[in-house]
């Protein structure tokens, strides 16, 4: 036995957790017409393999047809659920995980212009900001339809195996009735605290009487709203020991804060740039106080915190949801002594911030979670060595050579710089993104530990390629910044990463021509702008850097309002000239018949990247591909076989921002997707 105590066991009620480890409900919106098909259930099943205690579905499953998602989460009021569930719970069970699934009527925190366009209903009129639908305030008949949709919700679950269930109460209906800022019912359900509670406890009574005594339910919920007149963290005291004591609740999972705004989510959710494990300390109390099975997640993304957070006592079962995204081998290398081989969650938040946009929850660091059916957490070896020749040490070159080493290549990495990590070691310059070097980091030493041959301060030519005898090569030289954007006076503006590298000094009055929508504008800006300057970002765009999703910007934005930066949508920057001793900015707009001018000393473009590709082009008449992909044989996994050079000595490739500006998941996947195969 370990004495580990992330590895003791856990008993809750009759059900026996094998560890301290948990995957708390969310929703990486795999699921297909509302259903948790096979992507779902591969997504889990990955980590139950792996040695997780308990994974918890849904973030959350809806349990009626007024509670319409606005991102692709599962369908909780239809029957054929069951099956699906059944599918998915059986297979973890099979690697010994348990299972189960957080139900919730989402109240106001939805649209009315979704799927039925029935009317979203709370206990008052007050809109949410970030969903912005104005509520029907329930009446009776909703509340008791509503507590039947839970209770029949709950049924189908215990119907599916499934070892129990968690209602959801921070943002969504249910705690909507116990905030003064929300309930503006008269009683049964409104006024005193007993009476904003009693929704939950009816709605536990109807699943108690459906499901019994012994299916286990515990409820996720704000113990602290950290709102004016909302909820205080003696209101949720008071809150957790009512739970406990109407006997008909088994754990507690707790957080703090609200989720009505982009701001308020990214606290309840923190990301990178902001502090680790916020809120552990407060659900310590909660425990201490109610001497109750306590559960909490929230940015405990290192298993030291995790670890910390069960020998303290803190909790009973330690949430490593997004770190699980990251790697959903945690607890088997903890197992096996490998703890510094953990692939670390960098906070970049590209999981939710993508469903929150409509897509489905993909892994900055990790592309194959959310891919489980067609691309390997471990790539398989190969038949036949081969020598592997990768140009460029960014992280789609680092991933390149990690993918191929595992597969058993001999593998060499050329670099022009000093030190690994291209775009990203520029963008970690920047404080609240220093956590993005633990992309390059854990690269850099899984090919170090494959034996991976790199080649610092070597600006690769063809010659040097050619004379490694490669029978592949994988150019991954990145890009460079690309400013000839303006109708005149291009000689005279300067990109972002000047000022980021530090070759150019910040300016005092700055415009920031924003078109691209990425972080490096905001990273000039803060930059600059803590200087004492005064800047403003301009954009195109109806909406401010729209390629830095809503809970990333936030950290951004506390800090750019506070410089008092500004910002300007709708507006092109169309020339620049010289005008004295400043700069005079002509601007424009797509709408047309409109120019205004700005008078700066500095003028700086975002315009993203052009590849840097003469390589590519140098190596390509040598090549037996002449630098072909297969795009059919690329997305089915197989190997590449473009011959189209009878003389031709090895094969060609590019990937990331070598072939066009994208993003870093982008370079990443590229090169796993390539060499997973080669």
């Amino acid at each position: 036995m370990s004495s580990d105590p992330l590895l003791q066991p856990y008993r809750l009620k009759h059900l026996t957790l094998k560890n301290r480890l948990m995957i708390t409900s969310h929703e990486p919106a795999y699921p297909e017409d509302g259903m948790p098909k096979d992507r779902y259930r591969a997504y889990h099943v990955e980590r139950a393999r792996a040695g997780v205690a308990l994974t918890m579905t849904a973030g959350s499953a809806s349990v009626a047809r007024d509670s319409p998602p606005v991102f692709n989460n599962i369908l909780a009021w239809k029957d054929e659920v069951v099956g699906w569930m059944k599918k998915l719970a059986d297979e973890c069970h099979d690697h010994g995980c348990a299972v189960m699934i957080q139900l919730t009527h989402l109240g106001r925190r939805t649209r009315w212009d979704k799927a039925d366009w029935l009317p979203v209903v709370s206990p008052g009129h007050a809109r949410e900001p970030s969903h912005k639908a104005f509520p029907k305030k329930v009446e009776d008949w909703d509340i008791a339809r509503i507590i039947t949709d839970y209770a029949d919700a709950a049924e189908r679950m215990q119907a599916a195996g499934l070892d129990g269930i968690e209602l959801q109460a921070y943002g969504h209906l249910m705690d909507q009735f116990w905030s003064p800022l929300t309930n503006n019912l008269d009683g049964p359900y409104g006024g005193s605290l007993d009476n904003r509670l009693r929704f939950t406890f009816d709605t536990l009574r109807a699943i108690r009487a459906r499901c019994g005594p012994d299916f286990i339910v515990g409820v996720r919920y704000t113990g602290d709203e950290d709102l004016p007149g909302g909820l205080t963290r003696k209101d949720g005291l008071e809150i957790s020991r009512r739970l406990k004591d109407s006997g008909m609740v088994d754990f507690l999972n707790v957080v703090k804060g609200h989720i009505d705004t982009d701001a308020g989510l990214t606290d309840v959710i923190p990301v990178q740039g902001m502090a680790s494990a916020p809120h552990l300390d407060f659900a310590g109390d909660i425990r201490a106080a109610t001497g109750f099975p306590t559960f909490h997640a929230a940015k405990i993304q290192d298993v030291a915190t995790a670890r910390h957070a069960i020998a303290s006592g803190k909790l009973d079962m330690v949430g490593m949801t997004r770190a699980h995204m990251a790697d959903p081998h945690i607890v088997a290398k903890i197992m096996r002594g490998e703890e510094d081989r953990i692939r670390p969650c960098v906070g970049a938040n590209y999981c939710l911030d993508r469903i929150y946009q409509g897509g489905m929850a993909l892994c900055l660091h990790n592309p194959a979670t959310g891919r489980e059916l067609e691309q390997p957490h471990v790539a398989p070896k190969a038949d036949t060595p081969r020598r592997v020749v990768i140009v460029g040490a960014g992280p789609g070159g680092l991933e390149a050579a990690r993918v191929a080493a595992e597969r058993g290549h001999d593998v060499t990495v050329f670099e022009a710089a000093n030190d690994p990590g291209g775009q990203v070691r520029l963008t970690s310059q920047t404080p609240r993104r220093a956590e993005m070097m633990q992309l390059v980091q854990w690269r850099f030493a899984e090919c170090e530990r494959m034996g991976v041959r790199f080649r610092f301060n070597s600006l690769a030519d063809a010659a040097m390629v050619q004379a490694e005898n490669p029978d592949v090569v994988i150019i991954a030289t990145g890009g460079l910044p690309h400013t000839d954007v303006l109708a005149a006076g291009n000689e005279l503006v300067v990109s972002a990463w000047d000022i980021l590298a530090g070759d150019v000094a910040p300016g005092e009055i700055v415009l920031i021509y924003d078109d691209a929508g990425d972080y490096p504008a905001l990273q000039a800006a803060e930059k600059i702008a803590a200087t004492g300057a005064k800047v403003e970002i301009l954009t195109r765009d109806r909406t401010i850097v729209p390629e830095v999703m809503a809970m990333s910007l936030t950290p951004s934005m506390r800090i750019l309002q506070k410089l008092d930066v500004t910002f300007t949508v709708a507006w092109t920057l169309e020339s620049v000239a010289r005008d004295g001793n400043l700069l005079r900015a002509q601007i424009g707009s797509d709408y047309g018949g409109v120019t205004r001018a700005r008078h700066v000393d500095q003028v700086i473009v975002n315009h993203g990247t052009r590849p840097l590709d003469d390589l590519y082009f140098d190596l390509r008449p040598d090549s037996i591909n002449l630098g072909e992909v297969d795009y059919e044989a690329l997305v089915a996994g197989t190997p590449q076989t473009v011959a189209r050079n009878p003389e031709g000595r090895f094969q060609l490739f590019r990937i990331g921002d070598a072939i066009a500006a994208r993003n870093t998941h982008a370079a990443i996947y590229d090169a796993l997707r390539l060499c997973k195969a080669i």
